[in-house]
């Protein structure tokens, strides 16, 4: 017998049965985002594969060269390296290519609902306490609509991290929006300026920085969603650990581990690089 033995909650069976019913109702509409996820993920993992090991490594230096320096270059290229001397190239092509797709689908969700945040006060109050929600809903939990809509695979995996990687981006830009400089805007309406045109010629490229920053952070916690999705059929590195849990293998586990952090260093130095980038020729303007 519970603290309140005449009081039950239905709060659960309502969520079961809302989640039925958009099962049931939006089918058509969960099988066209199957198709496109998977659609997505594979084509960026076939462009990857295509390249032969020695030209993405070459790459990922010139990447590193031309938004850190030349020993950053150096360092992105070695680690990718060492990755491939695990014995793990392939996997580490599909975790990229999740990552890449979740990433993609965050921004083009994202970065719109924080416009529209940034504009809209009442939106504003109704998305952020979805977003809290969102934000400290325990990972776990993502995996069960994401396996109910779709089933086992990369595509839940995607719908799972999307969800707990969305937030970020979507905060960062709202506070970009809000943040451009109100002189600036009245500058821009006193020529006469339209909402979009101040909104394409003067808050967005104003704001960039800041929303490079929340991509940043959208890439980091898609890439640390990895090991989480693994549970639900998503191939890559962390499929390996969770083979090497099951196992109890120590090796394989330190190889895709360590082949997960220096996924994360590259990802987390390039993106930041980038936004200093911007935030660097912003200030020379």
């Amino acid at each position: 017998m519970g603290i309140f033995p005449n009081i039950q909650s239905n709060l659960g069976d309502y969520v079961s049965d809302f989640v039925d019913f958009l099962d049931t109702t939006l089918d058509p509409l969960f099988d066209l985002i199957f198709f496109i996820s998977s659609r997505i993920i594979n084509g960026i993992e076939g462009l990857l594969l295509i390249l032969p090991w020695w030209v993405f490594i070459f790459l990922i230096f010139l990447l590193g060269w031309y938004i850190k320096s030349v020993s950053s270059g150096i360092l992105y290229g070695a680690f990718i390296f060492v990755i491939g001397t695990f014995g793990l190239w392939e996997e580490m092509m599909m975790t990229i290519s999740i990552v890449l797709s979740a990433v993609i689908i965050c921004l083009l969700i994202g970065i719109p609902l924080g416009i529209l945040m940034s504009f809209s006060k009442g939106f504003s109050t109704i998305m952020r306490p979805i977003l809290d929600a969102m934000q400290t809903m325990p990972s776990f939990v993502y995996l069960i609509p994401a396996i109910f809509f779709f089933g086992l695979g990369n595509v839940s995996a995607i719908f799972a991290t999307l969800i707990y990687a969305l937030p970020p981006v979507i905060r960062l830009t709202e506070l970009a929006i809000r943040g451009v400089d109100p002189e600036v805007i009245e500058s821009a309406q006193s020529f006469g300026s339209s909402r979009l045109q101040m909104l394409k010629k003067v808050q967005l490229p104003q704001a960039l920085p800041t929303i490079m920053a929340g991509v940043n952070q959208t890439t980091m916690m898609a890439l640390a969603m990895v090991v989480i999705a693994s549970m639900v059929g998503a191939q890559g590195l962390g499929e390996q650990v969770l083979i090497s849990i099951n196992r109890i293998d120590i090796a394989l586990g330190f190889e895709a581990g360590i082949s997960i952090v220096f996924l994360a260093i590259i990802i987390d130095r390039v993106t930041g690089g980038i936004a200093d980038k911007f935030q660097k020729h912003r200030g020379a303007k």
